[in-house]
């Protein structure tokens, strides 16, 4: 069976990635939000799984410079899940990020993450987020997970450097009076 990677960029695209998810994610519901998506279809055009990218759930990664895979969801067509990994990677990386990293659970041996160039990191997370002067929502699993990351080797290091908008209103522009 031949897949191909597709956007899922239209109106009503992430209704309908969610709503995938949720009906094919074994254990956890369609995020939140997402920035991007994308997915996974055969030759009819049928899709076969999603992914969604945002940013980084936990607070010390979320840097500017780091994304997230937040989930990713299939019906078991091979290699969907690898070839999905693959492009949120070469999204991550088109658009400058630095890093990009996703969790998997205990049982889940992340065998389409190294598939897809991946490194494993160890442990990470894991616990309720409520405090008694926080309260939040359950989680929906609150065990140790793998941390799972992929570094981009052509990223910009550097400290970017935003013009002064007060002193020169139009630099990008070429300056002057409109």
């Amino acid at each position: 069976m031949l897949l191909r990677v597709v956007p899922v960029i239209h109106k009503g695209g992430q209704a309908l990635a969610h709503a995938f998810i949720a009906e094919q994610h074994r254990h956890h519901k369609a995020p939140a939000g997402d920035l991007a998506r994308l997915a996974c279809v055969d030759e009819s055009g049928a899709v076969r799984g999603v992914l969604t990218i945002g940013r980084p759930v936990a607070r010390n990664l979320d840097d500017g410079w780091t994304l997230e895979v937040t989930r990713v969801a299939t019906d078991g067509a091979r290699n969907a899940c690898s070839m999905l990994y693959g492009a949120a990677r070469r999204l991550a990386w088109a658009q400058g990020c630095r890093r990009l990293v996703t969790y998997t659970l205990p049982e889940e041996g992340g065998a389409s993450l190294r598939g897809a160039g991946w490194t494993c990191e160890g442990s990470a997370g894991g616990g309720q987020w409520s405090r008694s002067d926080r309260l939040r929502a359950a989680a929906e699993r609150a065990d140790t997970k793998t941390r799972w990351s992929c570094l981009n080797p052509t990223a910009f290091q550097g400290a970017v450097q935003w013009p002064d908008a007060e002193q020169d209103p139009l630099p990008l522009f070429g300056g002057g009076a409109l």
